[in-house]
């Protein structure tokens, strides 16, 4: 029996369905994790016809809680892909709830897969779709409470399932966990994740097989690079013993309008419940030189405005609230367009954010008809300088002229993005942030247009592979903390506005995990051995390791500051460096002496413009 059920089902066999949904709930009453599950499965809603599987068994796995999981259109579109292969039976996995954990930790259980309460162990394949480098830890976690060895080399020759591995986070960087995975799918799955699958299923039982799906172009096998460390501890070189190029280029899908990107499967329970998501774009035009999305899914593509208010239509029969997913909102051609559709249709666009230059007097009409109350905008930075620095390409008068037409429009809550922390940054341009929260409020009091929360959302500079940034480190947390504290002073004199900093300990770790090489993988096992889930128990750990290996007590793991406070010099060579995003390295560095000059460069032109290499 499937455990869910195809939109079009008959009531009557949707209410047997659930009825013995309901009579499994109840056998499983001494078991609160498999209870839960199922309790969540009689809840969803699948918005397409499931297929009934065939003999090649794959779960795929999101290695954070059922909530964010079932939010991220990612995963959902690549749990369809695996499902709506003839050959293959697909399951889902997540990370159990917090409150689940114990158990698993204490022995006592095994992590089943979500749907038919399969052992992991049991599967021919687990695949892991990791949005976020942060997850890399919970992959091992999840290993863990399968009862599968982490490691690659401690699961050869013993029959564990294939584990394989893909999203935006190995887009950039696999190499922390490269040891703990056999093979990694590099780039965008609509086209690659089917030719592995035929792959699969052409080479089972081969003893090469592993070596032959490694021929998929985007796969990177993990096996065939040894890195080589030099005296200093930077990678000095790779050595390669696979077939053809070391070279791995990341897939990407040219034409977005062959496939549609929406929710699949709907439950209130995720961050996004109330709402239907609806991809719009993939890449961003506008270069910002700290944004791994605007150089990784270059170039920018777009779906059509015609196809994207039919997804919407669709997707009003299930929610009232449409979520514009993509880099930057304001630039997708016919949003406008979009919004008001929605709209005529009794429902309200939500986009995920907008860009402040680019909201029409149509496109603010519209969000506010749909009964927007609050709108994201993302400055980045306070000061003029500091928006050249990282090619906001975005004046002081804009933003004001985009916060004023919105509160016109009568959108009264207003959140900003900010990054605090980013290369070439001084004190002024911190405080910037309130000089530029001051000037809406001042205009908005002026023409005595309601206004009601304002929200700084303030988040520390993580350097990212694939940007001009990445060969610069995060600021200490201490030097973080205390422009937050100056800023906190500064923005409690104007009354009405909540300051939401993200902690530095949290970016810490994750600027670890994105500039790291293999080394990082027993640093996460250390973390992931001491039960460390959260940023307070990760940043502890963190520090211990690095004062015992500066104190010559711990010659077996590399000190994280080594990823995370260094400069990476400009020639060395990185750990990513073996993926070719097709952007020369040379465009990235010249962007990062842009910076340095406070020059801007202009938007994509992905008609006209080679110079970066993506086009």
């Amino acid at each position: 029996m499937e455990a869910l059920t195809p939109n079009d089902f008959d009531a009557p066999l949707e209410h047997t369905i659930r009825a013995a949904i309901l009579c499994m709930i109840m056998s499983e009453s001494s078991n609160y994790p498999r209870k839960r599950a199922l309790e969540r499965i009689a809840r969803e809603k699948v918005l397409y016809a499931r297929q009934p599987g065939g003999d090649i068994s794959v779960c795929v796995i999101y290695p954070n809680t059922y909530r964010l999981g079932m939010a991220n259109l990612g995963f959902q579109a690549v749990f369809h892909i695996f499902e709506s292969a003839p050959s293959v039976a697909a399951d889902r996995a997540f990370l159990p709830d917090a409150d689940e954990r114990d158990s698993f930790r204490a022995g006592g259980e095994r992590l089943v897969s979500f749907e038919r309460g399969r052992p992991l162990s049991d599967f021919d394949i687990l695949a892991f779709s990791i949005s976020f480098e942060t997850d890399y830890l919970n992959v091992l976690s999840v290993l863990r409470m399968a009862g599968i060895p982490a490691r690659r080399a401690d699961r050869a020759g013993r029959n564990f399932p294939l584990i394989i591995a893909g999203g935006s986070a190995v887009f950039l960087n696999p190499e922390p966990i490269a040891d703990f995975i056999d093979l990694f799918l590099i780039g965008e799955g609509e086209e690659m994740v089917p030719e592995f699958i035929e792959r699969w299923h052409a080479t089972r039982g081969s003893p090469t097989q592993l070596r032959d799906l490694a021929t998929v172009a985007g796969a990177y096998l993990p096996d065939f690079y040894t890195p080589v460390y030099d005296d200093a501890g930077r990678l000095a070189t790779v050595k390669y013993s696979g077939p053809g190029t070391a070279q791995v280029n990341r897939r990407l899908l040219r034409d977005l309008n062959r496939f549609t990107t929406s929710s699949l499967i709907l439950t209130e329970e995720s961050v996004f419940g109330d709402m239907f998501l609806v991809e719009a774009s993939r890449g961003c035009q506008w270069g910002c030189r700290f944004c791994a999305a605007g150089f990784m899914y270059r170039p920018i593509r777009y779906r059509a405005p015609e196809m994207l208010i039919a997804e919407a239509e669709r997707g009003l029969g299930e929610r009232k609230v449409i979520g514009l997913v993509g880099a930057e909102m304001a630039s997708v051609p016919g949003v406008a367009e979009i919004a008001s559709a929605v709209v005529d249709r009794g429902g309200r666009l939500s986009p995920s954010s907008l860009k402040a230059d680019c909201i029409s007097p149509a496109l603010a009409s519209a969000l506010a008809r749909g009964g927007n109350q609050s709108v994201t905008v993302a400055p980045e930075a306070g000061s003029e300088r500091m928006r050249k620095v990282i090619n906001k390409n975005l004046t002081e008068a804009e933003i004001l002229h985009a916060a004023e037409m919105m509160l016109g429009e009568g959108v009264g809550n207003l959140k900003f993005y900010f990054m605090i922390g980013l290369p070439e940054e001084r004190d002024e341009d911190v405080l910037a942030i309130a000089d530029l929260v001051a000037k809406v409020l001042e205009r908005a009091r002026a023409r005595r247009t309601r206004i009601g929360s304002v929200t700084v959302s303030l988040n520390p500079f993580v350097p990212k592979p694939w940007t001009p940034f990445q060969w610069d480190p995060m600021q200490d947390a201490r030097s973080i903390k205390r422009k937050v504290a100056m800023l906190r002073q500064r923005l409690a004199r104007l009354g009405q506005v909540e300051l939401d900093a993200e902690s530095p300990r949290e970016a810490y770790f994750q600027t670890m995990v994105s500039r790291g090489d293999r080394r990082v993988s027993g640093i996460l096992e250390r973390l992931e051995t001491a039960g460390c889930d959260s940023a307070g128990p990760i940043w502890h750990e963190l520090t211990k390791i690095h004062r015992e290996v500066e104190a010559g007590e711990n010659s077996s793991l590399p000190d994280p500051d080594f990823f995370v406070t260094r400069h990476y010099v400009h020639d060395e060579l990185l750990p990513w460096d073996f993926i070719d995003h097709h952007i020369f390295k040379w465009f990235l560095l010249a962007e990062r002496k842009k910076a340095h000059h406070e020059h801007q460069s202009p938007p994509c032109d992905v008609e006209r413009c080679t110079v970066c290499g993506s086009c």
